[in-house]
C-alpha cells in the first residue's frame, strides 16, 4: 500500500532559490518512494557537492553528504556492503561528469543496481553560473564573459557507452512524468541513470522553463518506440537507437526511456557467482565482534603476519629506504 508522500519529508527549510528545477525533483522522489512503499530504513540517498547536495537532508531516508564528485563511490560501497538497500545517488552534472565522470562510467560497467538522478542545469549553481560539462560550445549564459568555449557533454551517449542499462531523461518540471521514470529506474535490477532537464532560474537564462516546454516530446508517444531488450540479441540494435534519438537537441528534444535492459546480471549477481553465499552474508551481515564485544580476528596476529613479509626495496632518494609488502 501507498504510503503519503510527506512521510518522506523532513521538517527542514527548503532553501533552494525561487523557481529552481530541485523542487521538481524532490517532489518527484518524494511520491515516488511513498508509491513504492519504500522502508525508510532500508532507503540511502547520496549526494555530492552542489545544489543537488542538499537533497538527503530533505527526505526522511538514509542520508549521506559526501565529497564533490564522490557520489557514486559511496553510495557503491553501501550497496556492495548491503545488497538489501535501495540506493539511490543525487548529483548535479558537474559534480557527476566533471569530477565525478570516471566514477560515473566505473558504475555504468559494473551494472550495480544503483539509480543515479543528474540534476542537470548546463552550470555551476552553486557557485555562481559558469559553464557546467553539458553546456554546448557558442553558448553564453548570464554569468559568461563570454560564449562557452568547450563542447558540451551528451550524459545520455556516455551513459549508454558505459553500460547503463537503464538510461532516460526527464524534465523537473513535469513531476508526474518524472515521478514514473523515477519509480521504473528504483525497480530497475543494475545501473539506472536518469538525465534530469532542470531550469536553473538564477544564473541560466538561456534553457529555460519556456524554452524546455515548447522544445520537449515524450518517446512514448513516438509511434513504434521500444526501448525494451526483450532478447539478448537485441541489445546493440536497441543501444544504437538509443544513441541515435540521444543526439537530438534543439528545436525537439526527446525524454522519457531511451534504453531498457533487464536482462543483464548485476554486479551484485556477478559477486554472488564468484563468491557463493555473497547475497546470503554480504559485509553489513557478518559478525565482526563477539558478544562481549572483542573482535574475531587477532588484529595483533594479522600485523606479525604483515611486518614477516615485508621486503625492503631501495627508493629513488638516496639515503632513504621504503618498505613493500607482497601481500
Amino acid at each position: 500500500m501507498a504510503r503519503n508522500p510527506m512521510e518522506y519529508r523532513t521538517s527542514l527549510w527548503v532553501d533552494w532559490c525561487p523557481g529552481c528545477g530541485n523542487y521538481g525533483i524532490l517532489t518527484a522522489m518524494a511520491q515516488a518512494m511513498a508509491e513504492l512503499d519504500l522502508d525508510p530504513l532500508k532507503t540511502v540517498v547520496v549526494s555530492g557537492i552542489g545544489c543537488s547536495g542538499k537533497t538527503p537532508h530533505f527526505l526522511k531516508v538514509n542520508g549521506v553528504h559526501t565529497l564533490h564528485g564522490r557520489a557514486i563511490p559511496f553510495a557503491t560501497g553501501i550497496k556492495l556492503a548491503n545488497p538489501e538497500l535501495t540506493v539511490i545517488v543525487n548529483g548535479g552534472d558537474g559534480d557527476l561528469l566533471g569530477i565525478g565522470a570516471g566514477h560515473f562510467v566505473a558504475l555504468g560497467r559494473r551494472n550495480v543496481d544503483i539509480t543515479v538522478i543528474m540534476h542537470d542545469t548546463q552550470v555551476y549553481g552553486l557557485t555562481k553560473g559558469q559553464a557546467s560539462p553539458t553546456l554546448p560550445e557558442g553558448v553564453q549564459t548570464k554569468a559568461l564573459p563570454g560564449p562557452n568555449i568547450q563542447d558540451a557533454i551528451n550524459p545520455l551517449l556516455v551513459a549508454l557507452a558505459s553500460g547503463y542499462t537503464f538510461v532516460a531523461r526527464a524534465l523537473a518540471t513535469d513531476v508526474a512524468h518524472l515521478k514514473e521514470l523515477m519509480k521504473q529506474a528504483i525497480r530497475h535490477r543494475g545501473s539506472a541513470f536518469i538525465d534530469v532537464l532542470q531550469p536553473c532560474p538564477t544564473y541560466n537564462n538561456v534553457y529555460t522553463v519556456q524554452f524546455y516546454r515548447e522544445a520537449v516530446y515524450r518517446l512514448e508517444d513516438d509511434p513504434g518506440w521500444d526501448p525494451l531488450v526483450h532478447d539478448p540479441s537485441e541489445e546493440e540494435e536497441k543501444r544504437l537507437k538509443a544513441m541515435a534519438k540521444a543526439m537530438e537537441w534543439g528545436k525537439r528534444i526527446p525524454i522519457g526511456i531511451f534504453y531498457h535492459n533487464p536482462l543483464k546480471p548485476s554486479f551484485e549477481e556477478r559477486l554472488q557467482r564468484r563468491l557463493g553465499n555473497y547475497l546470503e552474508a554480504p559485509p553489513a551481515r557478518q559478525r565482526i565482534s563477539t558478544e562481549d564485544g572483542r573482535p574475531l580476528i587477532d588484529s595483533e596476529a594479522v600485523r606479525r603476519i604483515f611486518r614477516s613479509k615485508l621486503i625492503p626495496v631501495r627508493s629513488g632518494v638516496r639515503g632513504k629506504q621504503r618498505v613493500a609488502s607482497p601481500l
